[in-house]
């Protein structure tokens, strides 16, 4: 602050730079206020980004209010043995491997949620590139995949029966 005071009081020193170190600016209440409420709209702007609204993952219960009340499609990637030891109730199985192929079958309007599970997750996450590159703007990842989904106490389809 000393050498800032020293360095302006000098003739030579130019104006420009001892304007531009006054901090007058950052101490008028207009300026204040300006600046709030630009780092405000750039955290709005930032938030969808931030938070990957449609491509974030979702937990047991999460995935069941978006099955519920926004009539979500769950599509489980995992291999058919494996869907056929257990799945979601709603669930439609489409391989990983075929996923590419069989995009068109997951819904009608691209609008509506999707939830994509696996056995714990990584398939799915994976998975959810493919189907984001289709053009379906809100995709879901059951966080744990089926395992979590269990270790939560929600029912599980096992051959024709919910268990």
């Amino acid at each position: 602050m000393i050498v800032l005071i020293f360095l302006s009081s000098l003739s030579s020193f130019p104006y420009y730079l001892s304007a531009a170190l006054d901090v007058k600016f950052f101490t008028d209440y207009t300026n204040i206020a300006l600046i709030v409420i630009a780092l405000v709209s750039g955290a709005l702007l930032l938030w969808p980004v931030i938070t990957r609204r449609g491509r974030g993952g979702v937990t047991a219960a999460e995935a069941t209010t978006l099955i519920n009340r926004r009539n979500a499609v769950v599509i489980d990637v995992r291999p058919a043995a494996e869907f056929a030891k257990g799945h979601l109730p709603s669930a439609r199985n489409i391989d990983a491997a075929e996923l590419q192929a069989k995009i068109g079958q997951i819904a009608k309007n691209k609008g509506n949620p999707v939830v994509l599970v696996c056995q714990t997750g990584q398939q799915s996450q994976r998975a959810s590139r493919i189907v984001s590159d289709a053009g379906y703007a809100e995709i879901h990842v059951l966080q744990g995949g089926v395992d979590a989904w269990q270790k939560a106490g929600m029912p599980v389809v096992k051959q024709g029966a919910v268990k």
